[in-house]
Protein backbone atom coordinates (compact mmCIF):
# COMPACT_ATOMS: atom_id res chain seq x y z
CA UNK A 1 0.00 0.00 0.00
CA UNK A 2 1.41 3.80 -0.66
CA UNK A 3 2.82 5.59 1.65
CA UNK A 4 2.57 9.50 1.78
CA UNK A 5 4.73 11.79 4.36
CA UNK A 6 3.47 14.94 4.63
CA UNK A 7 4.24 18.16 6.48
CA UNK A 8 3.57 21.39 6.77
CA UNK A 9 4.93 24.50 8.91
CA UNK A 10 1.94 27.13 10.74
CA UNK A 11 1.05 28.91 7.21
CA UNK A 12 -0.64 25.62 6.02
CA UNK A 13 -1.72 23.56 8.68
CA UNK A 14 -5.35 24.24 7.51
CA UNK A 15 -4.64 22.89 3.73
CA UNK A 16 -2.55 19.88 5.14
CA UNK A 17 -5.80 18.85 7.33
CA UNK A 18 -7.55 19.17 4.04
CA UNK A 19 -5.26 17.21 2.02
CA UNK A 20 -4.40 14.42 4.79
CA UNK A 21 -8.61 13.84 4.86
CA UNK A 22 -8.68 13.79 0.91
CA UNK A 23 -5.81 11.16 0.56
CA UNK A 24 -7.13 9.03 3.75
CA UNK A 25 -10.16 9.18 1.69
CA UNK A 26 -8.35 7.30 -1.44
CA UNK A 27 -7.41 4.63 1.23
CA UNK A 28 -3.30 5.72 1.24
CA UNK A 29 -1.49 5.68 4.39
CA UNK A 30 -0.48 9.47 5.59
CA UNK A 31 2.33 10.32 8.52
CA UNK A 32 1.69 13.50 9.05
CA UNK A 33 5.74 15.40 10.02
CA UNK A 34 3.96 19.01 10.31
CA UNK A 35 4.40 21.39 13.22
CA UNK A 36 1.51 20.65 14.69
CA UNK A 37 2.26 17.06 15.33
CA UNK A 38 5.84 18.01 16.40
CA UNK A 39 5.90 21.13 18.78
CA UNK A 40 10.17 20.79 18.20
CA UNK A 41 9.66 21.23 14.36
CA UNK A 42 8.79 25.08 14.25
CA UNK A 43 10.91 26.08 10.94
CA UNK A 44 9.62 24.57 7.63
CA UNK A 45 13.75 23.52 6.88
CA UNK A 46 13.29 21.19 9.36
CA UNK A 47 10.20 19.64 8.80
CA UNK A 48 11.22 19.67 4.97
CA UNK A 49 14.33 17.45 6.09
CA UNK A 50 12.42 15.08 7.73
CA UNK A 51 10.15 14.34 5.38
CA UNK A 52 12.96 14.11 2.90
CA UNK A 53 14.98 11.86 5.07
CA UNK A 54 12.03 9.47 5.76
CA UNK A 55 11.45 9.21 1.73
CA UNK A 56 14.64 8.40 1.53
CA UNK A 57 15.19 5.53 4.07
CA UNK A 58 11.95 4.37 2.27
CA UNK A 59 9.62 4.82 5.14
CA UNK A 60 7.27 6.15 2.46
CA UNK A 61 7.01 6.30 -1.35
CA UNK A 62 6.33 9.90 -1.80
CA UNK A 63 5.54 12.98 0.31
CA UNK A 64 3.56 16.28 0.18
CA UNK A 65 5.55 19.47 1.89
CA UNK A 66 3.59 22.66 2.36
CA UNK A 67 4.18 25.94 3.60
CA UNK A 68 3.75 29.33 2.48
CA UNK A 69 5.15 29.62 -1.22
CA UNK A 70 5.91 25.85 -1.04
CA UNK A 71 9.89 27.61 -2.35
CA UNK A 72 11.34 26.76 1.08
CA UNK A 73 10.18 23.73 1.08
CA UNK A 74 11.44 22.60 -2.03
CA UNK A 75 14.39 24.12 -1.60
CA UNK A 76 15.52 22.26 1.16
CA UNK A 77 14.06 19.04 0.33
CA UNK A 78 16.26 19.12 -2.67
CA UNK A 79 19.04 19.45 -0.63
CA UNK A 80 18.88 15.58 0.24
CA UNK A 81 21.05 13.70 -2.16
CA UNK A 82 18.53 11.04 -4.45
CA UNK A 83 15.36 13.10 -3.44
CA UNK A 84 13.33 15.44 -6.33
CA UNK A 85 11.05 17.97 -5.11
CA UNK A 86 8.72 19.91 -7.49
CA UNK A 87 7.03 23.08 -6.57
CA UNK A 88 3.91 22.63 -8.43
CA UNK A 89 0.87 25.18 -8.97
CA UNK A 90 -1.10 23.52 -11.94
CA UNK A 91 -1.83 20.08 -13.08
CA UNK A 92 0.82 20.03 -16.10
CA UNK A 93 3.66 20.68 -13.62
CA UNK A 94 2.34 18.16 -10.93
CA UNK A 95 2.02 15.20 -14.10
CA UNK A 96 5.25 15.99 -15.45
CA UNK A 97 7.19 16.57 -12.13
CA UNK A 98 6.14 12.63 -11.83
CA UNK A 99 6.71 11.85 -15.89
CA UNK A 100 9.45 13.25 -16.19
CA UNK A 101 10.86 13.63 -13.07
CA UNK A 102 10.11 11.19 -11.13
CA UNK A 103 9.50 12.96 -8.21
CA UNK A 104 9.00 11.59 -4.74
CA UNK A 105 8.31 15.11 -3.13
CA UNK A 106 5.05 17.71 -4.59
CA UNK A 107 5.53 21.13 -2.85
CA UNK A 108 2.57 23.14 -2.55
CA UNK A 109 1.83 26.67 -1.88
CA UNK A 110 -0.85 27.30 1.02
CA UNK A 111 -1.07 31.24 0.32
CA UNK A 112 -0.70 30.54 -3.67
CA UNK A 113 -3.06 28.05 -4.27
CA UNK A 114 -6.22 26.96 -2.39
CA UNK A 115 -6.78 23.75 -1.22
CA UNK A 116 -9.36 22.63 -3.38
CA UNK A 117 -6.84 23.64 -6.57
CA UNK A 118 -4.49 21.38 -4.11
CA UNK A 119 -6.18 18.20 -4.61
CA UNK A 120 -6.52 18.39 -7.73
CA UNK A 121 -2.68 18.87 -8.39
CA UNK A 122 -2.54 15.83 -5.29
CA UNK A 123 -4.24 13.71 -7.93
CA UNK A 124 -2.49 14.49 -10.98
CA UNK A 125 1.10 13.81 -9.01
CA UNK A 126 -0.53 10.62 -7.86
CA UNK A 127 -2.62 9.36 -10.80
CA UNK A 128 0.98 9.44 -12.82
CA UNK A 129 3.91 7.54 -12.91
CA UNK A 130 7.77 7.88 -14.19
CA UNK A 131 7.64 7.28 -18.07
CA UNK A 132 11.21 6.59 -18.46
CA UNK A 133 12.00 6.81 -21.97
CA UNK A 134 13.98 9.73 -22.94
CA UNK A 135 13.74 11.39 -19.34
CA UNK A 136 15.52 8.35 -17.44
CA UNK A 137 18.58 9.82 -18.97
CA UNK A 138 18.05 13.36 -17.84
CA UNK A 139 17.15 11.73 -14.31
CA UNK A 140 20.41 9.89 -14.40
CA UNK A 141 22.12 13.00 -15.00
CA UNK A 142 20.60 14.80 -12.52
CA UNK A 143 21.66 11.83 -9.73
CA UNK A 144 25.35 12.14 -11.70
CA UNK A 145 25.46 16.13 -10.61
CA UNK A 146 24.78 14.69 -7.58
CA UNK A 147 27.53 12.99 -6.72
CA UNK A 148 30.36 15.10 -8.12
CA UNK A 149 32.42 15.73 -4.68
CA UNK A 150 33.46 19.49 -5.20
CA UNK A 151 29.94 20.62 -6.08
CA UNK A 152 28.75 19.49 -2.89
CA UNK A 153 31.90 20.99 -0.68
Amino acid sequence: MLSIAIGCDDAAIDMKNQLVEFIKNKGITVVDYSCDQYPELTMYPDIAMRVAQAIKEGEHERGILICGTGIGMSITANKVRGIRAALCHDTFSAQRARKSNNAQIICLGARVIGSELAKVLVDAWLDSEFDGGGSAEKVERISHYENIPHLRS
